[in-house]
């Protein structure tokens, strides 16, 4: 029996995709918590330069990020894997040789475009995997994956920095992602029939780009995902600004525990009742937890906040994503996705960007309750523009 079709969910190959896709990001989040410290400390640059460093990762990935879809379809899902993660593995190590910061950007850049491929292709490969009864729980694993990430990484950066030098850092970081590259040949993906080419003078269309099923819930995702560049960006500044600063770190350990306690819930809920059933009380909790964030002052407060957030965000973010999915032809999986993710990576940057802006001018308690709101009246735009669209399919 081929592993597609198995009703197990908990199969090999699955398994071997979350774990790829959980060294992938515990590399790329301990790498992104210490190199500003290196930039700082040992390169003697300044807190712009290590923005910089960060924001060319981000840009090069949201510009070719529309691009993935196509290129998945062009070369396949298992070639562009092979090539776009050995290709993020070199660049991996051409951190230990970087020793000023010119070479530093520019490898960051270059890095960020085989991380955009890289992270658009595991997707449509792990749901391939996943029993059509259980994808959405199927997918919420795959997430969770990622948000351990979230918390093993800067953990794990942390930790070695301290006693071990940035290239000996790096080094080991480098050989985690290398583990994750062995686990893709153990995956067996299937090679997919090429797309029938038209005669005539090629042509290059929205819909090599986009794809528009997918695109109500991506713009959701992007609503959202801007509200959560207030947590993603400033909780740290924010958790200063009160006192907090030791405890930043422990409001995305907290964070992570309160998305997993709820993830074998809300997967089993989306599969037998729907996508609303978790969507509302999601995008309610995340709402509710950026109100607790603008009025606290105290560490019970943080946590507190950290809890609702973790709920909310924790469980929308991955229940959208298998929407997309759900909600697109099999053989346009790989552009529902490079879609889905474009708009929830556009959503970070413009929020990392307005809302430095607004918490400026009004600060952290206006900018939370800014955020509340808005991500309440995302209720709104998806009552609208994605449960309409799927009740009348």
């Amino acid at each position: 029996m081929s592993p597609i079709n198995t009703e197990q969910l908990w199969n090999k190959s699955f398994i071997l995709c979350l774990a790829n896709n959980l060294f992938l990001f515990v590399f790329y989040f301990a790498q992104t918590t210490i190199l500003p410290i290196y930039i700082l400390n040992e390169l003697h640059g300044t807190l712009a330069q290590a923005g910089l460093a960060m924001t060319l990762f981000m840009a090069s990935s949201i510009a070719v990020r529309p691009f993935s879809g196509l290129i998945i379809e062009k070369f396949g899902r298992k070639k562009t894997l092979y090539v776009s993660e050995a290709l993020f593995c070199l660049f991996s190590f051409a951190y230990l040789f970087a020793d000023n910061l010119s070479f530093l950007l520019v490898i960051r850049f270059l890095h960020g475009i085989w991380f955009s491929i890289l992270t658009t292709v595991t997707v449509p490969i792990a749901n391939d995997f996943i029993p059509a009864q259980r994808k959405g729980e199927g997918m919420g694993y795959f997430v969770m994956s990622i948000n351990l990430g979230i918390v093993l990484g800067p953990l794990l950066g942390l930790t070695l920095i301290q006693p071990l030098s940035y290239p000996m850092v790096a080094g080991i970081l480098a050989a985690i992602i290398c583990i994750g590259f062995i686990f893709c040949f153990m995956i067996p993906i299937q090679t997919e029939a090429k797309p029938v080419q038209t005669k005539g003078k090629p042509h290059l269309s929205l819909q090599d780009f986009v794809e528009k099923k997918a695109l109500p819930v991506s713009i959701m995702a992007m609503i959202i995902s801007f509200s959560y560049a207030s947590i993603m960006s400033f909780i740290s500044t924010f958790a200063e600004s009160k006192n907090l600063l030791p405890y930043a770190s422990l409001f995305f350990v907290v964070f992570a525990i309160s998305m997993m306690s709820l993830r074998p819930i809300t997967g089993k809920i989306y599969d037998r009742k729907g996508p609303n059933y978790v969507v509302y009380p999601a995008i309610a909790l995340f709402s509710i937890g950026l109100i607790v964030l603008s009025q606290i002052n105290t560490l019970t407060g943080l946590m507190l906040a950290a809890v609702f957030i973790g709920m909310g965000f924790g469980s929308a973010q991955p229940c959208l994503q298998t929407i997309s999915i759900q909600r697109s032809p099999k053989d346009r999986i790989g552009h529902a996705t490079s879609t889905f993710f474009t708009f929830y990576d556009i959503g970070i940057a413009v929020g990392s960007i307005l809302l430095g802006a607004v918490i400026a001018h009004q600060g952290y308690s206006f900018a939370y309750l800014l955020c509340a709101v808005i991500t309440a009246l995302s209720l709104v735009f998806y009552k609208i523009f994605v449960d309409r669209k799927h009740n009348a399919a």
